[in-house]
């Protein structure tokens, strides 16, 4: 386990030490002695944490409390900035999981979540309350990601997959940097823009235009907090302007683009995440 320090946080942070049997599936280790006031910055993938210390983190909402202890949130969580953590001694693996293949290791389709936060035992019932037991019984942290991972790929090959042209889009969104036309998309795919729209929707749980510039912004973010000018990010990153990026951090944090810059949420993704590879999908070969 690695740490990660800035200003009064200090945590300590763990990585597998190889790929998860699912493509699409990322995984960390956090320790966290005291959790104070983070806020969550909206991210293009589907969060599935697993806690099993002997503390619990609780998200804070605009509304109140939203949920403490283990939890699922849909793509997005955040926007606005109505969404932090907190808590102490906490101890969790935080799972980002791909929108393609969040639905078959759920077992719910990601649209039903709607970037809100559900309860783990709301989705997986009992088997919520037995990882728990396990991931607290494991002595080191690779035992535990194994674990996950041998329980994530169970759930996925059990799981239904979403059409090979939802996938495909999907990974284009991606590698283009959420710069692609949806027109565009659902021409290569062969669909109208009526039909992408809808089982797009339906299967990932975001819209394409809305999953598009979620992948726009969390490239942009990024690169904020990398160091680079708010001018220099617009430009090169797809917005009209520093204005246009200005109204876009905001619509997603409720924050500016300086205050972005130093969010802790952010800043740990290179120790965490190294290659923030979260957003990558199995390879899907459009039908001929």
């Amino acid at each position: 386990m690695q740490t990660f320090a800035r200003g009064a946080a200090v945590w300590g942070v763990a990585c597998p030490q190889g790929p998860s049997r699912v493509a699409g599936v990322r995984m960390a280790g956090f320790r966290v002695r005291d959790l104070e006031a983070l806020r969550i910055v909206p991210y293009p993938a589907v969060t599935l944490l697993l806690e099993f210390g002997a503390g619990s983190p609780v998200l804070d909402g605009a509304a109140g409390r939203l949920q403490r202890g283990s939890f699922v949130a849909g793509s997005g969580l955040g926007s606005g900035g109505a969404v932090w953590a907190r808590g102490e001694n906490v101890e969790c693996v935080q799972v980002r999981l791909s929108p393609v293949v969040a639905g078959a290791v759920l077992g719910v389709p990601p649209a039903e979540l709607d970037g809100a936060v559900v309860s783990l035992e709301d989705v997986w019932g009992r088997e919520a309350s037995r990882i728990r037991e396990r991931l607290h019984d494991e002595s080191s942290w690779q035992a535990r990601f194994a674990l996950t991972d041998a329980l994530l790929a169970r759930r996925y090959e059990a799981g239904p997959p979403v059409d090979p042209e939802v996938a495909w889009v999907w990974r284009r969104m991606v590698a283009g940097h959420g710069l692609a036309r949806v027109d565009g998309l659902a021409a290569e795919v062969g669909w109208s823009r009526k039909r992408l729209w809808s089982r797009f929707g339906s299967q990932l749980g975001l819209p394409p235009k809305r999953a598009m510039k979620l992948v726009r912004f969390d490239r942009a973010a990024h690169r904020l907090v990398a160091g680079d000018r708010a001018a220099r990010v617009a430009a090169e990153t797809g917005y009209a302007d520093q204005s246009h990026l200005h109204r876009e951090v905001m619509a997603f944090t409720g924050a500016t683009p300086t205050a972005v810059a130093d969010e802790l949420f952010l800043a740990v993704d290179d120790l965490a995440w190294p290659g923030r590879g979260t957003t990558s999908v199995p390879h899907a070969a459009l039908p001929v």
